[in-house]
């Protein structure tokens, strides 16, 4: 049945997305009254109307799309974590996140976009990524290759002897203990930065304008869409135990993405402290 569904609804998936941006997204970007953002965990972790008003539209549309298939989004698990138990079950799940980049949205940068990712027993089968105020949108289907805008991307490998760029986790998102795992990468050959809404950061590695990624938290709605198309361009993740990160399953963190295959093991080396 899943099959039939990416040969033949894929069209109707992008609909849906574009909808909850247009609908529910835009129309509040740099245009947000202070009750309609709330803090969540702490002062850097944000949740605005926009974040909750798409995913509810989200979570109605796609369901429709595909008969039996849930939906994990990032506000339903904030609000009962055992939503994200159905990753682990054998129904396809849609996985959510209504706007990545909260914090950049609040602010009125357009550095932000909903992330919705399509698997099914931890396989990532398919994924969008819509930068609505950047006019991007980025796709992938497992097997199929990596899109934006209808036109082909490859991740390509870093230039020989360049310094390898690569984002990672946040310091306003990370323990004492992340930070000290992640300054292994402030060596001579990498230059590292903060980064900022994880599933634009993915799409700056699948297009070869970034060499690396190395992130500290599991939520399986920032990583989901953007591994599968890192993936399909050419690039290449694992964690530092050595095994794919996934979706459906407890992972030894961090983990380290790359442009190709040679870059990813670079990145996770140098977190192991090797």
């Amino acid at each position: 049945m899943i099959d039939e569904f990416l040969a033949r609804d894929l069209s109707a998936v992008e609909e849906a997305v574009r909808k909850a941006a247009a609908v529910e997204i835009m129309p509040r970007f740099r245009q947000l009254a202070d009750h309609e953002v709330d803090e969540k965990s702490g002062p850097h972790d944000l949740v605005t109307v926009a974040d909750r008003k798409a995913e509810e539209h989200l979570t109605a549309a796609l369901p429709r799309l595909l008969p039996g298939s849930a939906v994990v989004g990032e506000e339903a698990v904030h609000a009962d974590p055992a939503v994200y138990g159905a990753l682990r079950g054998d129904a396809p799940v849609w996985i959510v996140d209504p706007v990545d980049g909260t914090r950049q949205f609040v602010a009125g940068d357009p550095n932000f976009c909903t992330l919705v990712a399509l698997a099914q027993r931890g396989e990532i089968l398919a994924s969008w990524t819509f930068a609505p105020a950047l006019e991007e949108l980025a796709t992938a289907v497992r097997g199929q290759g990596a899109y934006v805008n209808g036109e082909r991307i490859r991740s390509g490998s870093p230039e020989q002897g360049a310094a390898l760029r690569v984002a990672i986790a946040h310091p306003l998102y990370t323990s004492e203990a992340d930070k000290r795992t992640l300054s292994r990468l402030d060596v001579p050959g990498v230059a590292p930065r903060p980064c900022g809404s994880a599933g634009l950061e993915y799409l700056k590695v699948a297009r070869g304008e970034m060499d690396g990624l190395a992130f500290t938290w599991p939520s399986a709605w920032d990583h989901a869409a953007g591994l599968l198309l890192v993936g399909e361009a050419g690039g290449a993740q694992s964690t530092v135990g050595g095994v794919p990160f996934r979706v459906d399953r407890d992972n030894e963190l961090p983990f380290a993405v790359g442009r190709d295959e040679a870059t990813a093991v670079r990145i996770r080396e140098l977190l192991r402290g090797a």
